[in-house]
Parts: structure tokens; C-alpha cells; sequence
């Protein structure tokens, strides 16, 4: 098995804590934008290898993870409408900040300012739920504490607008197999 991405990634950072929780060996093939290029049609991080499987999408990637082990991936329609809808958040944030590292800011553009309200609704959805304190339970938690880490990380967000948000990314940072994952540590 390989992964191939950046430690930064938290597309990456998922499947990374979902291959170690199932302690599975696996050779980690760090990457950036110039290979993930040429390596992958979609031209983007993680993407995969497990002798001819070729996956291309951290959401395939953690579903194959997930089967092959036993276990569900986004069992039931709510989860994966959860997982969906913080999917949406991070992509779009992620899109945000490579175009801010262009110069190209949602203050010059109307559609990138649609898409910052997007993320913010999203979020202000979110802190509407009660999160676990310990465990993460699902695919769309740990999905969620890997956006919030990056965001905070990259200085995109301020939780603190959220604090049903702040809450669970301050639990989920107390637990080992996720602040040992943080992408300051790379």
C-alpha cells in the first residue's frame, strides 16, 4: 500500500489516522503539486495504491480503508450527508486559500464571496450540533476535526465563532492518534 500526498493535506491527514487506527502497514510517498500532476488525473492529494488499485480521491481512498477492514464507512444517509456538507467546507476553503496564494482574494472576486458564506453557513450549521467529547465516531467527525485542525493551521478560520466547534476540536487535540497527526509536526 502506498499514500501519496503532504503532510499538510487534511484530505491526507484522514486517511493517514484511518490506516493507523487499523494499524496497517503502508509505504507514505510525500508529494506535491508538480507530481500529484503527472501522477494523478486528478491532479491533487492523497492518492493511492494498493498493488493495481489505483484510487484517486481521499472519500474512495477511506471507503476502500474501511471495507477492506470490516468496517462502514458512512453507514447511514445522515452521516454521509454530514460528511458531504463538511467535505463541501474544507474543499471550498481549501480553493480559497490557493487562490489567495495567487492574489486572488474573495474581496476582488463576488462568486469567491458566495463561497466564503458557503463555508460560514456551513460552519454555523455545524456548531449547532453536540459533539463527542472523546471518541470520534464516524468518518464525517474525523473529517470534520482534520478541516478545523487545517483551518486553524493555515489560519483560515477563527473557531472561536463556533463554539460548539471549539469544544470538539479542543477534545479531539487532547487525543494522541489525532495531535500526533497535527500538519505542524511534518
Amino acid at each position: 500500500m502506498k499514500l501519496f500526498g503532504s503532510y499538510t493535506s487534511p484530505f491526507v491527514r484522514h486517511c493517514r489516522i484511518v490506516l493507523a487506527q487499523q494499524q496497517r502497514q503502508f509505504e507514505f510517498v510525500s508529494t506535491d503539486y508538480t507530481q500529484s500532476a503527472q501522477q494523478s488525473p486528478a491532479m491533487r492529494v492523497p492518492f493511492f495504491s494498493d498493488n493495481d488499485l489505483k484510487l484517486h480521491d481521499s472519500s474512495s481512498i477511506l471507503r476502500y480503508l474501511r471495507n477492506s477492514a470490516g468496517q462502514s464507512f458512512c453507514a447511514t444517509p445522515e452521516q454521509f450527508d454530514l460528511y458531504c456538507m463538511v467535505n463541501t467546507a474544507l474543499d471550498t476553503t481549501v480553493n480559497l486559500f490557493l487562490l489567495e496564494r495567487d492574489g486572488i482574494t474573495a474581496a476582488d472576486v463576488s462568486y469567491l464571496q458566495r463561497q466564503q458564506s458557503r463555508v460560514e453557513a456551513i460552519l454555523s450549521e455545524l456548531n449547532q450540533i453536540t459533539w463527542p467529547e472523546t471518541e470520534v465516531e464516524n468518518d464525517a467527525h474525523l473529517r470534520l476535526a482534520c478541516f478545523l485542525s487545517w483551518a486553524q493551521f493555515r489560519e483560515r478560520l477563527d473557531v472561536q465563532q463556533w463554539p460548539q466547534l471549539q469544544g470538539f476540536l479542543a477534545a479531539m487535540n487532547q487525543q494522541a492518534w489525532f495531535a500526533n497527526t497535527h500538519p505542524a509536526l511534518t
